[in-house]
């Protein structure tokens, strides 16, 4: 009898003889899935991966792994890059990230760092004389090169990971600044498969009088907004959840007004006339929906109304695939605490040339030499050209809050490097897991890595972490308190 639910329904197995391998306990959880059953809860599937590796779409999900990672490989070889391994035990550096430390054996009390990326060791790879590009698994670095070369190599390597995905993507990528993308989507990754940019209306309501914006608008706030073309299908319902969204995210709210025919309506509906809707161009059946306040604010309340919005309202996307760069980020930001410069991404970043000059006195208005790749509002990778100049690198230390002593401590092995003599040099990293993940069209990372930790960092199906047997600790010299 044939079956068309399996791959081999056309083949029948008459079995003459049953011989048992190998005993099995009944299995935890189901390892094969029927049409319209549900998955395991997914610390369930975590706990026993083992079994849950067996079901042909996570077999699948790590097929496509293999081959991306193959294909990866074979497009950066064909670009002549190097691969060369770096260290994983290596010394704690602020790259944006808290490092895991290792107790030594053989010196108490000291400790090494696993290292977040091999940034450091790339660029004394550089420095070493490596002018041919290096990269260890999907972490590039190249000497000689510019902005420009790097971007070039990463397109080449995600068009060809794309291809390998089944989906044809035109390159050169398209450019946006990092302000232009905050000013016209609110964030530093923007979907760009739909046309409906944030706008600023400061200049067209001001003359209307509404009081929700006029007694917020001081000290740099402005009125910024989307024209939802057919936005008149949303409810008021609809507007009362985006109202509450932008309130959770510290907005002052959302005012909206919808026209249908002469019919104008919403919370500033009365202020509003149909010449003064179409100024903001918001036409029939379209609806208007706005917020005020600092763009600290207004950017982030503005990117979650428009993804609401176009997931509302279902609307389709123009490109199945909208890739863009997003470069000139800041350099600097300021802590949220203290108002004191960090740095944006990490510390061996260049700054922008026509910017260096304003190191001391202006830091928040210097422009990085950062680029990242963004997918359908999906940062694939980060990247940047490094800094090369050792006194400039002190500078940038220096504004991070370190003494002159603690940047020998920390960093005078890079710092020894970059004075031997640094070439420009420059990399990227693509998230990889993230990569496999979108093109497997899998709903998690855990989907598509085989033995994953859950979002508290430990390990189900392992037991890990667990607790240290006494003598390891003692020869450590590490006494655990509780």
């Amino acid at each position: 009898m044939k079956n068309p639910e399996l791959a081999t329904g056309d083949i029948e197995v008459q079995a003459t003889k049953l011989a048992v391998v190998g005993p099995a306990a009944t299995p935890a959880i189901p390892v094969a899935r029927g049409k319209g059953e549900e998955l395991p809860a997914e610390e369930l599937r975590l706990k026993y991966r083992h079994l849950d590796l067996r079901r042909p779409e996570m077999q699948a999900n790590l097929m496509l792994r293999h081959r991306l990672l193959q294909r990866a490989r074979r497009t950066l070889s064909e670009l002549e890059f190097v691969e060369i391994e770096t260290p994983i035990l290596t010394k704690p550096t602020p790259e944006g990230a808290r490092d895991y430390l290792v107790p030594s054996r053989v010196h108490p009390g000291e400790f090494y760092a696993l290292p977040q990326s091999p940034q450091i060791y790339k660029q004394l790879l550089m420095v070493a004389g490596f002018d041919q590009p290096e990269f260890t698994q999907i972490d590039l670095e190249a000497s000689f090169v510019g902005m420009d070369d790097v971007l070039g190599y990463v397109e080449a390597v995600l068009v060809d990971l794309w291809d390998e995905g089944g989906h044809t993507i035109a390159r050169p990528f398209p450019r946006m600044t990092w302000r232009e993308a905050m000013e016209r989507y609110g964030t530093d990754k923007p979907d760009l498969r739909y046309d409906l940019p944030i706008v600023d209306w400061t200049a067209q309501v001001k003359p209307l009088g509404v009081p929700f914006f006029e007694s917020a608008l001081r000290d740099g706030a402005r009125v910024r907004g989307l024209a939802v073309k057919g936005g008149g299908a949303l409810s008021r319902k609809d507007v009362d959840q985006l109202a509450d969204a932008a309130k959770q995210l510290g907005g002052a709210g959302l005012a909206w007004v919808k026209r249908q025919g002469e019919q104008i309506s919403g919370s500033v509906g009365k202020h509003f006339t149909a010449e003064a809707l179409g100024g903001i161009g918001v036409g029939d059946g379209d609806v208007g929906l706005m917020t005020v306040g600092p763009d600290r604010v207004t950017s982030p309340v503005l990117h979650r109304v428009r993804q609401e919005v176009i997931q509302r309202l279902g609307v389709k996307p123009k490109i199945a695939h909208a890739f863009t760069w997003v470069v000139d980020f800041p350099l600097f930001e300021p802590d949220p605490e203290t108002g004191k410069p960090v740095f944006a991404h990490h510390p061996f970043t260049a700054p922008h040339p026509d910017d260096v000059a304003r190191l001391e006195t202006d830091p928040f208005s210097c422009r990085a030499l950062h680029y990242d790749a963004v997918d359908n509002g999906n940062e694939l990778g980060s990247g940047s050209i490094r800094i090369t100049d050792p006194a400039v690198q002190r500078r940038v230390f220096a504004h991070l809050g370190l003494s002159s002593v603690e940047i020998d401590a920390r960093f005078g092995f890079l710092l020894n490097g970059l004075q031997a003599g640094a070439p420009p040099h420059g990399g990227f990293a693509i998230g990889f897991d993230r990569t496999t993940m979108l093109l497997a069209g899998a709903g998690s990372l855990r989907d598509v890595i085989a033995f994953p930790k859950t979002t508290t960092a430990r390990a189900l199906f392992e037991g890990a972490p667990s607790p240290a047997n006494p003598a390891d600790l003692a020869e450590l010299h590490l006494e655990v308190k509780p």
